[in-house]
């Protein structure tokens, strides 16, 4: 960690008041920049660590409204990817021109750059201010509702997660009634198979006979522990959820937990979809950018290429 907080340390010492650094793991550093020696200079200087845009749609939603510049005032169109995938010596050399401030022949370009980008920043404020406008307008928003937005879903991620204790217990005591069911089916199975074990083996050698009752008296005990393991951990939810009849198969009780646990894996899954699927627009979008080098290009193609086999 002393790596990141000597370039937090030098950029506050250039920047200044209202500095900030994009990080891949900016949302944890944070942690280790608040028990560092630092942590007070960095609150008075208001200095904000941040995700940068593109590796952050690789966090969860939560981390992205807390740390993704998208949801950060003051960051403008700063994607904080600048040196990410230049070679060490690029990397030092943009970083010493950076804070070398260029040469003099370079002030003309930086003034040309300036203006390009202040000229585009307010054609897009006026764009968009009109667009939000119109939006506002058609749905009766205020500018206070849409910061209101942000937190309600950050709220609700909080709230999601984890249920309520006695529905975790009630998902798990239906869990373990299937589990139960099955090493039953499993016991009566490895019964029937160590019964029939010596008339099923036409005569031969007693080793052969041997190795059979063997097999057969290891399956019949593996799945007798295995009963007894699922017997016993049903008791014990139930003396936790004080159930006095254990609940039935295809029951109310059980049907209504069956579909919340369903529900549950559903929606985990629906989410690891979609945060997928948004990345890989994110690595397309990126992949088709003018200035992308050849390297990078090679990365995000064999990162589409995991993304579309997770998908």
């Amino acid at each position: 960690a002393k790596y990141p907080l000597a370039i937090i340390d030098k950029l506050l010492a250039v920047y200044g008041k209202n500095g900030g650094c994009a990080y891949d793991i900016g949302c944890a550093f944070s942690k280790t920049l608040t028990n560092s020696s630092l942590s007070m200079r960095a609150r008075e200087l208001d200095f904000r660590l941040m995700v940068g845009a593109f590796h952050g749609h690789a966090h969860n939603r939560k981390c992205q409204l807390d740390w993704h510049p998208m949801y950060i005032p003051g960051t403008g169109h700063t994607e904080g990817e600048g040196t990410r995938h230049a070679s060490p010596f690029h990397r030092r050399q943009t970083i010493e021109e950076h804070f070398s401030f260029w040469d003099t022949d370079k002030y003309a370009t930086l003034s040309n750059f300036i203006w390009n980008h202040y000229r585009e920043a307010l054609n897009t404020i006026q764009t968009l201010t009109a667009e939000l406008a119109v939006i506002k307008a058609e749905l009766s928003l205020t500018d206070d509702d849409l910061v209101q937005f942000l937190k309600d879903e950050r709220d609700y991620l909080d709230g999601l997660k984890l249920p309520p204790v006695r529905d975790q217990l009630c998902i798990r005591y239906v869990e373990v009634l299937d589990e139960l069911t099955q090493r039953r089916a499993d016991w009566d199975v490895a019964r029937e198979v160590g019964n029939n074990a010596l008339t099923s083996i036409p005569t031969g050698s007693l080793e052969e006979i041997n190795n059979a009752l063997a097999q057969a008296r290891i399956r019949v005990d593996s799945s007798y522990a295995k009963l007894q393991h699922a017997e016993g951990l049903v008791a014990h939810i139930e003396t936790q959820l004080a159930v006095e009849q254990r609940w039935e198969i295809g029951g109310p009780e059980y049907q209504r937990f069956k579909e919340e646990a369903s529900l549950g894996k559903y929606r985990t899954a629906l989410d690891e979809l979609e945060r997928l699927v948004v990345m890989r627009l994110f690595e397309l979008s990126k992949l088709s950018l003018s200035g992308t080098g050849y390297k990078l290009r090679q990365q995000l193609g064999k990162a589409l290429q995991r993304r579309s086999d997770a998908i």
